[in-house]
């Protein structure tokens, strides 16, 4: 029969490189978050009342008399920031282990079109609760909109439903927050048929030449999967048990008030890196001192994701036998946790100067770095085959027990 035999040849019997590590598990966990978001969202959506006087109380509503209202809110809320957890840690195992390069250029801008995708849902969930934070980090974002020329305007009522974050605004957003994850869940089904049709990466970054490099998806890399997944859910159930308002920030817990201020309006911690960059540009002292600059830096820092196949020049995939472009790539990392830090901080002074630098560094890394490297680089020897690998690797380990 047709599906048990596509789900047989895709699940069971397909042929992945024997060598993944648990960096690997994490589409895995990606997929069974989708599905847990998916369904707790549908839950609450039937509790939830998308009216500027009501969405507040319905949110405690849900907190209080639903039952296990809290739990499914929890799940969700915290479930977001796990998803992008995970998330983030897919896209620097693709960076660190090549696996944007050829032949997977449409994998990865799949991956990259899921990732916006992500982005825009958790953006509009966020306004949902309509607390202090929802509601003027929706004011902050969408006004950045008319900075663009011409259409900046009409794009920003476009998205408010008139002139000022308002009751249209909370309509839309509820709207197309329970829209936007089932066309990521398309894109995802995409992500996957076309993983299959060009074959696993693997850490060392080449391709399988021998039928000894490859073993059966099942049962060898779906219980490394299942064995991650239930790592990486107990970690959220610790969160969601014991730390459910950590990740969340304080002022959200307040109703929107359109009269009052906070002190610091920021977003939620996934989006500081870029909220970071944003504010480089804007905020800054001097002549780059730009709106508009600061809107495009930070739509740039998502682009320039997309460009990696073509920006990074060399042959080898892995960066296990590429010492200098791992350098770059832990400084990398460093960078983002560094711009996420900013973007937490006020934009004012000294913060504003580091998130230039650190701006800096992060298109440096793509446009000047990758293509720099694979010509003045020297990789490694890189090993035969998969078994060849792993083979030297067993060996190492038992020479020294």
């Amino acid at each position: 029969m047709p599906l048990p035999r596509m789900v047989y040849d895709s699940f069971i019997v397909y042929p992945v490189p024997r060598n993944l590590n648990y960096a690997y598990s994490f589409g895995g966990i990606l997929t069974v978050m989708l599905v847990s978001q998916i369904l707790t969202g549908v839950v609450l959506a039937m509790h939830f009342a998308p009216d500027t006087g009501l969405a507040f109380i319905s949110v405690e509503k849900i907190m209080r008399d639903v039952n296990s209202g809290w739990l499914l809110r929890y799940l969700h809320s915290n479930g977001a920031s796990f998803f992008f957890i995970a998330v983030y840690i897919h896209i620097g195992r693709g960076l660190y282990y090549g696996s944007f390069k050829s032949p997977r250029e449409l994998l990865w801008v799949l991956g990259c079109m899921n990732f916006l995708l992500m982005m825009a849902t958790a953006f509009m969930g966020y306004v949902l609760p309509w607390g202090q934070m929802s509601f003027w980090g929706a004011t902050v974002i969408t006004n950045f909109f008319t900075a663009i020329p011409v259409v900046g305007d009409w794009i920003q009522q476009l998205l408010l439903g008139g002139f000022s974050v308002n009751n249209p605004t909370l309509n839309r957003f509820f709207a197309l927050h329970y829209l936007l994850p089932f066309m990521l869940t398309g894109v995802v089904a995409l992500h996957i048929w076309a993983l299959h049709v060009v074959g696993q990466n693997n850490p060392i970054g080449i391709d399988v030449k021998l039928p000894t490099d490859v073993v059966d998806f099942t049962p060898h890399a779906t219980v490394k999967d299942a064995l991650g997944i239930v790592v990486f859910l107990l970690v959220l159930a610790y969160f969601v048990f014991y730390m459910p308002n950590f990740l969340g920030h304080p002022d959200n817990y307040t109703v929107a008030d359109p009269l009052k201020t906070p002190a610091h309006i920021v977003p939620e911690w996934y989006f500081l890196p870029f909220y970071a960059i944003l504010r480089a540009i804007t905020f800054s002292v001097g002549p780059i001192d730009s709106k508009l600059g600061g809107v495009l830096a930070m739509f740039a820092a998502i682009a320039v994701l997309f460009f990696a196949p073509w920006l990074d020049t060399t042959k080898v995939r892995s960066a296990v036998y590429r010492p200098l472009y791992r350098l770059f790539f832990t400084l990398f990392v460093a960078n983002g946790l560094f711009l996420g830090w900013l973007g937490s901080r006020p934009a004012e002074g000294t913060y504003i100067v580091l998130s230039q630098l650190a701006t800096l560094y992060y298109f440096a890394f793509f446009i000047v770095i990758m293509p720099l490297l694979g010509l003045i680089e020297k990789p490694r020897r890189l090993p035969n085959s998969i078994t060849e690998a792993v083979l030297a690797k067993s060996n190492a380990v038992e020479k020294s027990s």
